[in-house]
């Protein structure tokens, strides 16, 4: 929505300086004036291109963080279910346990309804109070010898990091994009634009580049805020990684 509205505002814009144009006297177009427009836009312009472009980079970072957190939670998964697997028998319910868990947030993340929405949160549908069980019947165990105790220590580490991995997939579920930033963006490219139009004849090549030059800044708009909200629209983080851990737990 908010990339339709970038690109409408932008087209929009490009309309009315071609019908500003037919308003205005001809000693407003002239050379000089056209001149002193284009330092101005090219200013804004410049500065439009800057932060736009910043943004992108700032997402592009967020996104790629959170793809690689769930890489690496699929791998605390395994590695913890391998643990608990060399400790001894006594850890079966423990390990059934987690992937029950894995298999909840797998779900509640990534519903296989496409008409679902993912749910982060991960106090709800007491999912919080499942993993913190986890971690207490981990160290509730009675190790025997030095090695079970290691192996203990080493699973209290990983189902401690799996706690803190279920906030932050929480936290990236807020968007990094003020909505101050965007209003201000949409007015920029609507001067911008504006000005191409101030200056442009009218015929259907014009209008068509114009529609073009403004499909792509909605469509780049579209894309930051793709990426800032990595668990949902059209551009989300795989759940491959935690699918495929899934698949070989209790193995």
């Amino acid at each position: 929505m908010t990339g339709f509205i970038v690109f409408t505002c932008a087209f929009l814009g490009a309309l009315f300086g071609m019908w500003l144009r037919n308003v205005l006297p001809e000693h407003h177009l002239d050379e000089e004036s056209k001149e002193t427009v284009k330092v101005g836009i090219g200013l804004i312009a410049t500065m439009t291109a800057l932060v736009l472009g910043l943004v992108t980079a700032s997402s592009k970072s967020s996104f790629d963080a959170v793809d690689t957190a769930v890489k690496q939670t699929a791998m605390q998964v395994l590695t913890l279910d391998r643990v608990l697997a060399r400790y001894g028998s006594e850890t079966k319910e423990i390990r059934t346990g987690l992937r029950h868990i894995i298999g909840i947030r797998i779900e509640k993340i990534w519903p296989q309804d496409s008409t679902k929405l993912a749910s982060l949160d991960p106090t709800r549908a007491g999912a919080m109070l499942e993993a913190e069980g986890l971690a207490d019947a981990i160290r509730n165990l009675k190790p025997h010898d030095d090695s079970q105790r290691a192996l203990q220590s080493r699973a209290l580490d990983l189902a401690e990091a799996l706690l803190q991995t279920r906030w932050l997939m929480l936290t990236s579920s807020e968007t990094s994009v003020p909505m101050p930033f965007l209003v201000i963006l949409v007015f920029w490219l609507t001067i911008i634009f504006a000005s191409f139009g101030l200056f442009a004849s009218r015929n259907a090549t014009v209008l068509g580049i114009l529609f073009v030059c403004a499909l792509s800044v909605g469509s780049a708009v579209f894309l930051v805020l793709e990426m800032d909200a990595p668990f949902y629209g059209l551009i989300r983080v795989s759940a491959d990684p935690i699918r495929n851990a899934y698949a070989h737990l209790n193995q």
